[in-house]
């Protein structure tokens, strides 16, 4: 069953590159935002996940295709889906959207990440928390 969590935002003129449209890594950027937005949206709270006390969880892959320009002001709605890769990875799939009412709503950009959870002592792999795999039950 699908259960992507959408995350709503306006391109920012800091989003934007000289010549007016969303630059390549801010597109990274905005997209990292709905997958905090989403934690949260979960129940995870940000301040102790990011603070790396026991597990970390970082990006070990990231990658984004643009197919339209994205620019100051565009309303957008990112949808993210994550999928369990192993016990100790996941990843997140995103599309981005014109925020509109159109009926056939095509993307305007597509990411991935691809995120490994470690031990912070020992900087070796671990499995994913209970906190992490409940935000998956919430976003596949």
């Amino acid at each position: 069953m699908d259960k992507s969590f959408i995350y709503d935002r306006t391109i920012k003129f800091r989003d934007t590159d000289a010549a007016g449209v969303v630059y390549f890594a801010n597109g990274l950027s905005i997209c990292h935002e709905a997958y905090e937005a989403s934690l949260a949206a979960s129940g995870i709270n940000l301040k102790a996940f990011f603070s790396g006390e026991a597990i970390a969880v970082p990006i070990t892959h990231a990658s984004i295709d643009f197919f339209k320009p994205m620019f100051c002001g565009d309303r957008i709605a990112i949808s993210l889906i994550s999928t369990l890769l192993s016990p100790e990875s996941f990843q997140i799939d995103y599309q981005l959207y014109f925020d509109e009412s159109s009926t056939e709503k095509k993307a305007i950009a597509k990411a991935i990440t691809k995120h490994t959870c470690i031990d912070t002592s020992t900087r070796k792999r671990c499995n994913l928390s209970d906190d992490l795999l409940k935000w998956m039950e919430f976003t596949q």
